[in-house]
């Protein structure tokens, strides 16, 4: 199948402002594509790519003062098979693990290992480990924390969200994450593209959204403490500790959210073109906008703190 996927985000700045921009597809992601992959950005300004430590593509630009508008339209090719299972997918021991993956059995900014490390092992030290030891603690954090998006917290931590019982897509992954480091299972945080492919409409779809990472004989697979079911069309943008690595914008400098827009959907007719795939549904505005990793001053006073922190 080809999915549409693409967004608007437009901002103030009152001065010129230095931004970092995680909007590409991951490197992985790109020989899906089909045509180019462009950042807009309205007025034109002068960008620069790099790779970061996790292997994400991330944009420097300095954003001038006024109404500085990002974008992107791109069609993705995707098999349109649900994330992978793997019953029987083993637990590594620490010491058997791969140098590269040890970072994520870490605790991070939003994964505190030390405050959860006996509650888990009190919950998930009798379950099989492997595949079903994951699958345990997706189950417990899916009934343990209630979504909505009045619920979002930039500060919010994945203890925090144990204990509030509540929270929105970023809370999801920080604990099922953190669990998974606690028993020794190292894990790493996501964020990308998610629309309804595959599932009843909603009527606030998610399309951009947080999963996680488990590594698992010898490979990582895709888990998604929110939903708890796998889903089709994923397109991965960011992968990193917890949300501060893969913040969609970061700023260094005031500025406020004007205005946020977002689509993933699948083409129709299948065989499109960009310029001839169906049109994204009018006036669809992100549903996950509580969920839409920033950086300092990114989205103003209602939706971040004065620290920046993520917010998905």
């Amino acid at each position: 199948m080809l999915i549409r996927a693409g967004f608007e985000i437009a901002y103030d700045c009152p001065q010129p402002t230095p931004m970092l921009l995680a909007v590409t597809l991951h490197p992985d992601r790109l020989p899906d594509l089909v045509g180019p992959h462009r950042v807009v950005l309205d007025p034109p300004v002068g960008a620069s790519d790099y790779r970061d430590g996790f292997g994400n593509i991330i944009t420097r630009i300095l954003a001038p003062p006024g109404r500085l508008t990002i974008s992107a339209d791109l069609l993705v090719r995707d098999p349109g098979t649900p994330d992978a299972v793997a019953p029987q997918a083993v637990q590594h021991p620490v010491e058997a693990l791969p140098d590269e993956v040890l970072v994520f059995l870490l605790g991070s900014r939003y994964c505190d290992t030390d405050r959860l490390s006996d509650i888990a092992w009190s919950l998930f030290g009798g379950t099989p480990p492997g595949w079903a030891r994951v699958q345990a603690i997706c189950d417990y954090v899916h009934d343990r924390i209630v979504f909505g998006y009045e619920h979002a917290d930039a500060t919010r931590t994945a203890s925090g969200g144990h204990a509030e019982r509540r929270g929105v897509c970023r809370d999801f992954a920080h604990l099922a994450v953190t669990l998974c480091r606690c028993m020794n299972i190292p894990a790493r945080y996501c964020t990308g593209y998610l629309g309804d492919i595959g599932v009843p409409p909603a009527d606030a779809p998610m399309d951009f959204s947080a999963w996680f990472e488990a590594y698992l004989g010898g490979h990582w697979y895709t888990f998604d403490a929110r939903h708890n079911t796998p889903r089709i069309g994923r397109i991965l943008m960011g992968r990193g500790r917890d949300a501060t690595d893969v913040a969609i914008t970061t700023t260094f400098g005031p500025c406020t959210l004007a205005g946020f827009r977002v689509i993933t959907d699948e083409v129709d007719p299948p065989g499109a073109t960009l310029a001839e795939a169906a049109p994204a549904r009018d006036g669809r505005v992100a549903a996950g906008i509580a969920d839409l990793p920033t950086g300092p001053g990114s989205v103003g006073q209602a939706l971040s703190d004065d620290r920046g922190l993520p917010l998905a």
